[in-house]
């Protein structure tokens, strides 16, 4: 098998009599050559529904012949350390808005080169927005139904993201899908269905927690809405669970993860590094608000949040509520900040308890998504993560209750910017984003939860990769049980970051342990890559496995 890798937008090509071509937009090719008898000893077939690999083993006298180079070798089963399995998020529009898999052919050639790459399988987000768009409880998985079996024939294992947000206005996201048109029809005559600021903008990113337990959405609660959608999907890929579907990823807010919509990047309400606004000014939650603030024997606390929190690009020492010593630091500033917190906490506890029954004894995992706000991290207040729900301060750990909560629930806690060193970030933004993954490890340890770990933005450097693999080592007991990289596109398939991406694999696949593959290393391996020569369509690079 050829493994074709182009910086251009490529196609399948089958190097053979019955070659057929797709113009795709992922930028890799899969080519199989007619091998000569003494250099195989398995044949490749292939069909219109399925392509099936069987890899044989070149001789090392071909080997130093033709001069391979080294990419990746399987790890032993002797390696030190403890295994980091390697997962790779698949494009937002994997399944595109008529419900069917995007660019299959494509698709089928990507998972084939991941899985060559060594890594455990991929991760996909199914959009509440496009399985039950067409009306309350009814679903179209049919997309998901051709990855599902896509994954299982390429051997792979699939993380499912139960993705109750719209996609769209936040970091990353390259294509838009709102929530069903249904629940939109809702929200038209309902706005405080949606987490409002202080100025009164309405986001429409998730429906607000303020209304978790009250029948709004056409006789169902939002949990209830939740739940029945994730039935849906263990009833249609109940045989699939615990085998190829690994782990169910229940989002739980914007982004798929627990926190509040502080910081929209639509419009450009929010930009990098402002400390954004709490989003507590809908009818549901004002009301509980007030009832909170009537049972500490305060009733004027519960008239309105905070006036002095600032707008959402402004910095801490630039609002009373944020400085060093502000409201923050007040009895008031506790009391509003303990609801404000403990709101999110439940509606975490509530989704997830549901999912718990929902996919109880399927073997599949659950897990959970908090974000890495590290900006403002070394300020006292950690404004950015007060506003987007997590009460840490410089004298308090936010954490520790997050960790807890999915421990009672036996869930995995997936924490981000584990790529991310605070020599790399700006000065002013005084961000400190290893010290925010050292406190989240501890909780998790503290919390005995098992804890894993995506990157936040795109990266392909090796830069990147080295972080992840520090913060990954269990040495001190708090490694990771898992990575998920963000994201698979164009970029991922060019020569020096594929490179960058199959040797991380297998230095997480013995334990965090760094690992530079040699230039010209002709050992025994698994994965090869040749400079085969340069073509007149251009200079293409193939990874042979062999």
């Amino acid at each position: 098998m050829t493994l074709t890798l182009r910086s251009s937008t490529s196609f399948i090509n089958l190097k053979d009599a019955k070659s057929f071509k797709a113009q795709e937009d992922f930028p890799v090719s899969i080519s199989f050559p007619r091998l000569q008898a003494s250099q195989r000893r398995r044949a490749i077939r292939s069909s219109k529904d399925e392509t099936r690999v069987r890899i044989g083993r070149l001789s090392e006298e071909t080997r130093m012949k033709d001069g391979w180079e080294k990419l990746h070798a399987i790890s032993s089963p002797h390696s030190n350390g403890t295994k980091v399995p390697v997962y790779v998020m698949l494009p937002l529009d994997t399944v595109t808005h008529g419900g069917n898999l995007n660019k299959p052919r494509a698709m089928n050639a990507s998972l084939m080169a991941l899985k060559s790459a060594g890594v455990e399988g991929v991760m996909v987000d199914a959009w509440w927005g496009l399985v039950e768009k067409d009306g309350p409880m009814k679903y179209n998985w049919e997309g998901y139904a051709e990855l599902v079996q896509m994954v299982a024939r390429h051997g792979l294992k699939l993380q499912v993201v139960m993705s109750f947000h719209q996609c769209g206005g936040n970091v990353g996201d390259s294509c838009s899908i709102p929530l069903p048109p249904w629940v939109l029809e809702e929200i038209s005559k309902n706005p405080d269905l949606v987490y409002t600021d202080r100025s009164g903008r309405r986001n429409p990113e998730y429906i607000t927690l303020g209304c978790d337990s009250l029948p709004v959405l056409r006789g169902r609660t939002p949990i209830q809405v939740y739940t029945d959608f994730m039935k849906g999907f263990r009833d249609r890929f109940r045989e699939y669970m615990g085998s190829v579907i690994v782990e169910i990823q229940v989002g739980m807010g914007p982004c798929g993860e627990l926190r509040y919509p502080s910081y929209p990047e639509s419009n450009g309400t929010w930009r990098f590094p402002g400390i954004g606004e709490f989003q507590c000014y809908d009818k549901y939650m004002s009301a509980s608000l007030k009832a909170s603030a009537q049972g500490t024997g305060h009733g004027e606390w519960g008239s309105s949040g905070p006036h002095d929190s600032g707008l959402y690009n402004q910095f801490p020492e630039e609002t009373g509520f944020f400085k060093r010593d502000g409201t923050w630091t007040t009895e008031y500033g506790h009391f509003f900040l303990e609801w404000y917190s403990q709101n999110l906490l439940q509606h975490g506890d509530r989704i997830l308890e549901a999912a718990k029954g929902v996919f109880e004894g399927t073997q599949a995992k659950l897990s959970g998504k908090v974000a890495g706000i590290h900006w403002h991290y070394r300020t006292r207040s950690h404004a950015a993560e007060l506003t987007a729900g997590y009460y840490n301060t410089r004298n308090r750990d936010g954490y520790l209750p997050i960790a807890q909560m999915m421990a009672k629930h036996g869930v995995v806690l997936n924490f981000t910017c584990m790529e991310m060193k605070d020599d790399q970030q700006p000065e002013n933004a005084n961000c400190s984003p290893e010290g925010l993954v050292w406190q989240v490890k501890t909780a998790a340890k503290t919390a005995e939860v098992e804890l894993a770990g995506e990157n936040a933005l795109e990266r392909y450097d090796e830069s990147a990769f080295a972080q992840v693999l520090t913060t990954s080592r269990s040495d001190s007991g708090i490694g990771l049980s898992a990575f998920t990289y963000l994201r698979m596109n164009k970029k991922l398939f060019e020569e020096r970051n594929w490179r960058n991406l199959v040797e991380f694999v297998k230095s997480m696949s013995e334990g965090g342990r760094s690992h530079k593959l040699s230039e010209s290393d002709l050992g025994r391996t698994n994965l090869y890559v040749g400079f085969i020569k340069e073509r007149s369509e251009g200079n293409i690079k193939e990874a042979v496995m062999v």
